[in-house]
């Protein structure tokens, strides 16, 4: 005994926590995997946030919870929470469940392994090593090198430092002071992290040039030259070129080949392509949240140069195997989850052609959906798709001998929020909407989970019908 602490035996018990863990595993099986595809279920229980406070016990106590009270509350947290293994939860650009990839998850979950060294992680570095080994070759590089981080948006932040540092070597020593007024260049449809990097690194969201788009939302690569000329003329130093294969909204893909001149041409670093990629499998390939990796086409070691801090405690180069699988050092993270590893499994159950299916079905129900909101009445595609994203409107009976102008836009622009309120208070589905670029509020349906069926589409038109009958 030290200072009245009792030092004999562990603290824990082993048996009732084994217990508890097969008793929660049990209610996942049955509430989640058992009903993922099951459309008799609801895709959400919408409660009101204080009203769900109120249904939830959210309050730490100083002593702990009985375990069957604590079975209730995960029973609850299921309950409440959205489905979005559900077929018809079309939402967002992740939904439905992998089997492969969930089990993938348990095992990290249950090892809780950081991956920095290979002595603590030695099966996940190199997992890591061979996903991303493959992916470069997707991609069409002879040779690169990458890293997995926490999302989409932190890939897109790597991909800028690194550009950053590549263009200015000293910044990571010195920092900003006497450096040119950095610029970077990307579309009016790209995604909302390339400000937020800008604002986060230093860089300033005045000094990212939105570039205009075509009606498709692709950048107009003439006009990014202009851009760049004018960047130049005002002394500013352009250095990085921001391109999207697939934006949010429109799922428009930038002409990439023409964008890769004009860097060539003035010597920028092209993110999404030449330089550096970024790409999430937790999307349309369903690794789970979340799962995304920075590719980079330099395989110098750039990647450990910009990051590294050469931490001693970790990372000591007299150690007793090759020290160069070590590769935490070229992260700004310490700990760091393995999320290769669910893709890995996943990709080994279902191999490439596997995968391969999966987009190209994904595909066709988006081409589906379209003929069909073609075919039905005041239905009104945006524009028509050259990916899965299908953006449209819904025009009820009571504005279609509307004659077009302000009042009949500003009328239909109140629509998609309203049927979207009562889908997810009825339950049956969730389909986002969103303005953009001068257009009222429209629905964007995504098509990316294996168990959405034709059946799906067509039901999805149904509702949206139903929902919105009386307005």
């Amino acid at each position: 005994m030290v200072d009245g602490v009792i030092l004999n035996g562990p603290i824990t018990d082993s048996k009732a926590g084994e217990k508890f863990v097969e008793e929660a595993c049990k209610i996942i099986m049955e509430e989640i995997i058992q009903k993922a595809d099951d459309v008799t279920e609801k895709v959400c229980e919408w409660r009101a946030p204080e009203t769900l406070k109120k249904l939830l016990d959210l309050e730490m106590r100083d002593t702990g919870e009985s375990h069957q009270k604590l079975l209730q509350l995960c029973q609850d947290v299921i309950q409440y929470s959205v489905k979005t293994n559900h077929p018809r939860f079309f939402n967002q650009l992740y939904a439905g469940i992998d089997y492969y990839s969930l089990v993938a998850r348990f095992i990290t979950e249950a090892l809780n392994p950081s991956v920095y060294t290979y002595e603590v992680s030695p099966v996940f570095l190199l997992v890591e090593e061979a996903v991303i080994k493959k992916m470069i070759e997707f991609i069409g590089w002879e040779e690169g090198d990458g890293i997995f981080n926490p999302g989409g948006s932190v890939s897109n932040m790597y991909a800028m430092n690194l550009a950053r540092y590549k263009f200015c070597p000293e910044i990571k020593e010195k920092g900003l002071s006497g450096l040119p007024r950095l610029v970077l260049f990307t579309s009016e449809e790209c995604h909302y992290s390339m400000k937020k990097a800008a604002s986060f690194l230093g860089i300033g969201t005045e000094n990212v040039y939105f570039v205009k788009t075509d009606e498709r939302g692709k950048m107009i690569p003439e006009e990014l030259e202009k851009q760049v000329q004018r960047a130049r003329k005002e002394g500013s130093a352009p250095f990085l070129v921001c391109a999207t294969a697939g934006t949010t909204v429109l799922g428009a893909f930038d002409p990439l080949d023409k964008i890769a001149d004009i860097c060539e041409k003035y010597d920028l670093w092209l993110h999404v392509d030449v330089n550096s990629v970024a790409w999430n499998p937790h999307k349309m390939l369903l690794a789970g949240i979340q799962c995304c990796a920075l590719l980079v086409k330099d395989n110098s070691g750039l990647l450990k140069k910009c990051y590294s801090a050469k931490a001693a405690y970790l990372f000591q180069q007299d150690k007793f195997y090759d020290v160069s699988y070590d590769t935490g050092d070229k992260s700004i993270q310490c700990s760091r989850r393995p999320d290769a590893f669910k893709f890995w499994l996943m990709w080994k159950a279902l191999g490439t052609t596997g995968l391969e299916e999966r987009v190209n079905r994904a595909l066709a129900l988006a081409r589906y959906l379209v003929e069909e909101i073609k075919k039905r009445e005041g239905f009104q595609l945006l524009l028509e798709p050259e990916y899965a994203n299908v953006c449209f409107w819904y025009i009820p009976p009571s504005l279609r001998k509307m004659e077009d102008g302000p009042e009949f836009w500003q009328k239909l622009h109140q629509v998609a929020p309203v049927v979207k309120e009562r889908m997810m208070k009825k339950g049956s589905m969730m389909l986002g909407y969103q303005p953009n670029q001068g257009k009222v509020n429209f629905f964007r349906q995504v098509v990316i989970s294996p168990q959405v069926s034709r059946e799906d589409m067509d039901f999805l038109l149904d509702e949206i019908e139903l929902l919105a009958k009386d307005l």
